[in-house]
């Protein structure tokens, strides 16, 4: 009998270091492992060239699966991983990078606008933090007797209230914004320069150590090889404290976020292998998937959707040399990335812990393709900043004083056959990789080991996975418990645990709905079918209809020829947005709420502002108090 603990209840037998557990049953440990913008295909198990044998060898060892699903973008998928809810409830309904301003997240082309965030600004599922609605898995396992540390990127609060250290991560080592130089590179800024409104939030390498913010990283620094540093730091110092609790280790990377920067030695691996372009590389990673099992042999890709961008043959040699450097330099962040979970995950098999610890990896949503060089935001004095400032020549690129991205073309060769990529609520945008290693005893139902499932699941899916396997309660399966004096909300995810055991045959019910949403761009699951609603000028601004097991590649809308289907599936979005709170951006997506004059003002709704002058040094001069608004009924 697998022991059993009821959220906010220590376990005698189990609290405090160098306990010892009475129980003949030990219970897993678990590492959660997340990569940054990484696509589908761009790992070695999923059909890639990049060299990623440690991740490779998990693979092997456990299952990959085909249809598991996050949130558009990471804040989002984070707070999903966290909390296993909706990230509208958890209060990451967008990134608050967006909410604060409009312009971060899609450029104007023409007469098209991007859609105004103002009526998301204040309003409740949309603090930009992990509100008082839920309680988070490090906070439940903590209180069940688990040692919990994490290492690498947060992005759920900015704030010392908000900080890992006060949701149950005993031990953490946390990067707080979207993203930032991945060297800790920062340009002495010269005759009152000023740093770009779009790089504010982009540069600065901010991180909090177990409840106070670093005033100084390690040196030298590299993000992923820092956090697998802090990690492996973490496991030795429990072994050398003969700690015995059980460990649930948060292990997510920040790299291969841009800008794309690497250490040489792991650029140099990938030196031409990208001189064809990006169309050939998708056709070769669609027919290796193929191989693989990883998509139907039949299947009909997504034509790439790149207008904003020139074509491959239309480059000049010098445009393709720096093209394919900058992909050059995204696998050797991919290759460092599996590295650092080899470090780790070989130090767990030396002390004996492998065998019983559940390992998953996974991104955090699709390959990023945006082409900054075409928002507006980024022309002009970003583009002056980056001349004065960083060097990116073709032979400097991928160092700390570059500052690329990759674009569309190269995005979606990773995200083929689905279609668009990040921050997009088609297939593209919101299928990831996901593999997991499982403890002994949870292998029944998945069959040889390195096999592949197409069972639908997302991040929700893995909180109650961890709470079920760790025999923990969560305290609000009804929606009406309470944790620390404080009512929080349910989880929405379902438990893989009968899966892996062989009682079910799937994760979730036939008859599931799962809903997405994201900057106005929205989308509901039912079983086979999706309905999809992409605003101008990637999509027709309506919704459309595919149904993904004939068709993944979501290439023939279906909307008009079943009109009854399609208007079922609206239904079932307008439940999601009750059930949850998403703020339509648009009347299209319905229960539209105009923005108030309070909401309108840009670039003011970041709680921390630690970009200006000044504000590491004195945090709390630049706190802002953020309005709050009631949701109208």
């Amino acid at each position: 009998m697998r022991p059993h603990f009821v959220a906010g209840q220590a376990s005698s037998e189990t609290a405090g270091a160098g306990s010892n557990t009475s129980s003949n049953t030990k219970r897993p440990n678990f590492l959660v492992i997340v990569a940054d913008d990484l696509g589908f295909s761009d790992l070695s198990c999923f059909g890639g060239e990049i060299g990623t044998p440690h991740l490779d060898r998990l693979a092997s060892n456990g299952l990959r699966f085909t249809d598991f699903h996050a949130a558009a973008a990471c804040s989002p998928s984070r707070a999903m991983i966290m909390t296993g809810t909706d990230h509208h409830i958890a209060g990451l309904g967008n990134l608050i990078e967006w909410t604060n301003r409009s312009d971060q997240n899609a450029p104007s082309e023409g007469e098209i606008k991007h859609w105004s965030t103002a009526p998301q600004r204040g309003m409740p599922g949309y603090e930009g933090y992990l509100n008082e609605k839920v309680v988070i898995l490090p906070e439940l396992l903590k209180d069940a007797g688990y040692l919990t540390m994490m290492a690498g990127k947060w992005h759920l609060g900015l704030t010392p209230e908000r900080f890992p250290h006060k949701r149950g991560f005993e031990k953490s080592f946390a990067h707080l914004p979207a993203c930032s130089n991945h060297y800790a590179y920062e340009p002495q800024r010269q005759d009152g320069d000023q740093i770009p409104g779009f790089m504010t939030m982009s540069h600065i390498a901010l991180h909090s150590e177990d409840g106070e913010y670093v005033k100084e990283l390690p040196k030298p620094w590299y993000s992923s090889n820092g956090y697998g540093d802090k990690m492996l730091g973490y496991l030795k110092d429990r072994s050398d404290k003969k700690d015995e609790r059980p460990f649930f280790a948060y292990y997510p990377f920040t790299a291969p976020h841009w800008p794309l920067q690497a250490p040489d030695e792991y650029i140099a691996h990938y030196k031409g292998v990208y001189d064809d372009g990006p169309d050939v590389l998708r056709g070769k990673r669609l027919k290796r998937m193929q191989d693989l099992g990883l998509c139907p042999k039949d299947v009909v890709p997504h034509p790439v959707v790149a207008d904003e961008v020139k074509e491959w043959s239309k480059l000049s040699s010098d445009e393709k040399a720096k093209s394919s450097k900058a992909m050059e330099v995204f696998a050797a962040m991919v290759e460092c990335i599996d590295a650092n979970v080899g470090k780790v995950v070989d130090y767990l098999e030396e002390m004996g812990e492998l065998d019983n610890t559940f390992v998953c990896f996974m991104s955090d949503n699709g390959a990023e393709g945006a082409a900054y060089e075409a928002y507006p935001i980024v022309q002009g004095s970003m583009i002056q900043h980056l001349k004065k400032y960083y060097d990116n020549s073709l032979e400097n690129l991928g160092r700390g004083n570059s500052f690329i991205w990759y674009g569309p073309r190269w995005a979606q060769a990773a995200t083929a056959p689905s279609r668009l990529y990040k921050a997009f609520t088609t297939e593209g945008g919101v299928k990831v990789p996901f593999l997991a290693k499982f403890p002994k005893g949870y292998e029944a139902g998945v069959g040889e080991k390195g096999s592949i499932t197409g069972a639908f699941s997302t991040v929700m899916d893995l909180a109650p996975t961890i709470l079920e396997m760790a025999g923990v309660e969560h305290p609000s399966p009804d929606g009406k418990g309470r944790y620390q004096d404080r009512e929080v909300v349910s989880m929405r995810g379902k438990s893989m645990v009968p899966f892996l055991n062989g009682t079910q045959s799937t994760i979730h019910p036939k008859d599931f709905i799962n809903g997405w949403e994201t900057c106005g761009r929205a989308a509901v699951r039912y079983g086979d079918w999706k309905i999809v609603f992409i605003p101008k000028p990637k999509g027709p601004e309506r919704w459309q209809m595919y149904n993904l097991a004939k068709d993944p590649g979501e290439v023939n809308d279906l909307s008009e020829r079943d009109p009854e289907r399609l208007q079922r599936m609206i239904k079932m979005w307008d439940q999601y947005v009750l059930e949850t709170g998403v703020i339509p951006l648009a009347p299209a997506l319905g229960n539209w709420i105009e923005a108030m004059e309070q909401q309108m003002p840009e670039d003011v709704w970041m709680e921390y502002e630690y970009w200006k002058e000044g504000a590491r040094e004195d945090p709390e001069k630049f706190r802002r108090k953020l309005v709050r608004f009631e949701r109208p009924m």
